[in-house]
């Protein structure tokens, strides 16, 4: 398991062809505290807009559970495209990392 030097939670992103996906995850309890993705919403899921309101639902919902700071976890994947779309996202939302 990965840990934040500081003992923040970790903000996870995931996507396939079609989804993707996003977690706050506590490394420490080993929880996912709160989560989105584009297979909550209706519509499309593998675009840049669909991923900016993932980026901004897993941050209004991390705020609602008290949580502003994290650390990001892009995984193996390059920070471009989706990713950094929902990156921004949560970032305008009001998450620091």
């Amino acid at each position: 398991m990965r840990r934040d030097r500081n003992g923040r939670a970790r903000l996870s992103v995931y996507r396939s062809n079609k989804h993707i996906y996003a977690q706050v995850i506590d490394d420490q309890s080993g929880r996912t505290l709160v989560a989105a993705s584009t297979t909550e919403g209706d519509g499309p899921g593998g675009n840049c807009d669909a991923a900016k309101a993932v980026g901004q639902r897993v941050a209004e919902r991390a705020i609602e559970a008290g949580i502003k700071d994290v650390a990001f976890d892009r995984g193996k994947f390059g920070y471009h495209g989706r990713v950094a779309s929902l990156a921004d996202a949560a970032r305008e939302a009001g998450l620091n990392f």
